[in-house]
């Protein structure tokens, strides 16, 4: 689904016929100013967002960008202003708010898990762990917070989990069927697998067929010695149950990535108000 389309549909679920409330409270001919005003340090995102939101419901409003997505902000900042149909500013107040309130709490943790890992090789990814037909714009808040993202969905990589693996007989089973499946319907997807332990690891090794090497659940130590076995190999990646806490410590072991579910599933939104001048 693309951002206008995502725009379009949420729009209609929040106004439909009609924004009553405003349209029976306030003269059609009112015109009024606005201002975002940042009411909580961070990341802000969805400024772009915002000014498709209020363009949709009303071309004529006039979006005055002071401050771009990505940029760390504080308390009392003022991101944007707008001018025209107050009637307008208002029925597109809350949509924009949602979005951006919600891209820039994303920005915001992502910001705050790279500066963990500054100064070091390991890239911090997000997942498909996202709210369902957000994908895009949550994506597109973690790398306006520096981080990176993992695979759009099920269609543009191969990932190989341990239910794959469990379901198809083994890892040697399921890495040969992908590279029959790829080349039957003529794909040119890279193939990730997890594995949960030495062993799964070093059937991994001794199988081969595999672009990077995700490592479920390892512990520090056991993530270095992974990492210094697969020896450059193939791309490694370490996922499950890594926190704010332990994330450097991850990443010295020398992984190329480091996966982050938390990134995009457990934020808290950004505090932004739409304010009247």
């Amino acid at each position: 689904m693309t951002i206008d389309s995502i725009i379009e549909e949420a729009l209609f679920e929040d106004i439909r016929e009609g924004d009553h409330t405003s349209l029976s409270t306030i003269p059609s001919t009112s015109v009024g100013r606005a201002q975002l005003l940042v009411k909580q340090n961070g990341v802000i995102a969805g400024v772009d967002i915002a000014e498709k939101v209020f363009n949709k419901v009303d071309p004529k409003l006039k979006f005055k960008k002071l401050i771009n997505d990505g940029t760390a902000v504080q308390v009392g900042d003022i991101v944007f202003e707008l001018e025209g149909s107050s009637v307008s500013i208002l029925s597109g107040e809350r949509l924009a708010l949602n979005f951006m309130q919600r891209m820039s709490g994303i920005a915001t943790t992502t910001s705050i898990y790279v500066s963990k890992i500054e100064g070091l090789h390991t890239k911090l990814l997000d997942t498909r762990k996202t709210t369902p037909l957000l994908r895009e714009l949550e994506k597109h808040a973690v790398k306006l917070g520096g981080g990176e993202n993992h695979r759009m969905g099920l269609y543009d990589m191969i990932m190989i989990k341990d239910n794959h693996v469990d379901f198809a007989g083994g890892i040697s089973n399921a890495i040969h069927a992908c590279h029959v499946y790829l080349k039957k319907n003529n794909l040119n997807l890279a193939i990730e697998i997890e594995v949960r332990n030495m062993d799964e690891l070093n059937q991994v090794l001794s199988n081969g067929g595999v672009h990077r090497i995700m490592l479920d659940n390892f512990s520090v130590e056991n993530m270095r010695e992974a990492v210094l076995l697969i020896n450059h190999r193939y791309e490694t990646e370490a996922s499950g149950g890594i926190t704010l806490d332990t994330l450097r410590q991850y990443a010295e072991t020398g992984v190329d990535f480091v996966s982050v579910g938390a990134l995009t599933h457990q934020i808290k939104s950004l505090d932004l108000s739409l304010k009247a001048i």
